[in-house]
């Protein structure tokens, strides 16, 4: 019998809670059968092996093709699917007007938090194939934005991974078709701030 290391992470809203910005659809795909299928395949690949006493974090860290690739996804979709709450017509999608650290440190770093988020909506549409793109910061706490193919992660590059968007097709293609630049921008509008704030500020 197979000995279950990674499982599927619970998500903190309801299937449905994200719509119209992402579909019961699209999550019923994207998390309940892609991210399911890189745990099983996770699972399997580290059995036995020095990766099973590891994190995560570690394993990507340290780890080279096939559980690479898992284990990244897996961390990936981790940070991705805990990074949202319920959609609210009313949300704006410039949280500028809370006084948190991390919008204090992005307006620090990119100069305003539009600029910000046009550079990363750039970044993210001109991604080539599938990857993702996302908002990291170094040892000093600069952020930066970063372009990590297939299933890459900042880790890789010792930096902290903080947002990120997926630019794989099939985090958006029910919904979107192949306007991946419109799912970028109405990302914006589910994000939680406090979610990328806590992440921010964690030792």
């Amino acid at each position: 019998m197979l000995n279950i290391i990674f499982s599927l992470i619970a998500l903190p809203y309801a299937p449905n809670a994200l719509e119209p910005v992402i579909s019961r659809e699209t999550i019923e795909y994207h998390y309940g059968k892609h991210l399911q299928t890189y745990v099983d395949n996770l699972n399997k690949l580290v059995a036995g092996t020095e990766f099973e006493a590891m994190s995560l974090e570690e394993i990507v860290a340290k780890s080279q093709g096939a559980i690479f690739n898992n284990a990244g996804q897996i961390l990936n979709h981790n940070l991705y699917f805990t990074q949202f709450k319920p959609y609210d017509e009313h949300h704006s999608i410039n949280p500028s007007f809370h006084q948190l650290p991390i919008i204090e440190a992005i307006i620090r770093d990119f100069g305003s938090f539009e600029a910000f988020q046009a550079e990363f909506e750039q970044k993210g549409t001109t991604l080539f194939g599938s990857g993702w793109v996302w908002l990291a910061a170094d040892k000093d706490g600069k952020l930066v934005i970063t372009q990590e193919p297939n299933a890459g992660n900042p880790v890789t590059k010792g930096l902290k991974p903080l947002l990120t968007m997926d630019v794989w097709e099939h985090a958006y293609y029910i919904d979107y078709r192949n306007r991946r630049a419109a799912h970028l921008h109405s990302l914006w509008q589910i994000i939680n701030w406090d979610e990328i704030n806590r992440r921010y500020l964690e030792k």
